[in-house]
């Protein structure tokens, strides 16, 4: 079957109308084309148009982020190596600073540091500060918050295994 002969009655039906159906037909056939071109062309993007500058602004924020934490690596590389034993020297002190909340033992290169109810900042300056002046890499970590006290500041209890230098 040929395209023009399925395409007769409807020709038939279309020279049928009126010239103010045809002209309806016509209208609503653009309108429909151009919803369909904005719909399929045009918005999506105009959507990125917009969302654009709050991503340049989320990038920006992630590459600040990054530059950050690159300065933070260079200057930890850039420290003197530790010797072991100055480094153990280093960790005992900076233990000794959170109190009675934490004990530490070492067994060859290791340190274990059991927490009793340690609050979260001075865990978290506490450990960049065993980083910093000892060395002291954490090799592991079973930390269990303890909710004996929902109200108030957040305190850890469990332990940390940090790994010395090597000598």
């Amino acid at each position: 079957m040929k395209v023009a002969d399925a395409l007769a009655p409807l020709q038939a039906h279309w020279h049928a109308l009126g010239q103010r159906e045809q002209t309806l037909i016509r209208s609503a056939g653009l309108l429909l084309g151009l919803a369909l071109l904005w719909w399929v062309l045009l918005a999506p993007p105009v959507r990125t148009l917009r969302q654009a500058e709050a991503q340049q602004r989320s990038l920006d924020a992630q590459w600040q982020k990054m530059q950050g934490l690159r300065a933070q690596a260079q200057a930890l590389q850039a420290q003197p190596r530790v010797s072991r034993d100055d480094a153990l020297r280093a960790l005992q002190a900076s233990v000794r600073l959170l109190g009675a909340s934490a004990q530490m033992s070492v067994v060859g290169d290791r340190a274990t540091v059991t927490l009793r109810n340690t609050p979260a900042d001075a865990l978290a300056q506490w450990l960049a500060q065993a980083r910093a002046n000892a060395g002291a890499i954490p090799d592991e970590a079973r930390l269990v918050r303890n909710t004996s006290s929902p109200a108030g500041p957040a305190v850890w209890d469990g332990m940390l295994v940090l790994r010395l230098p090597a000598q």
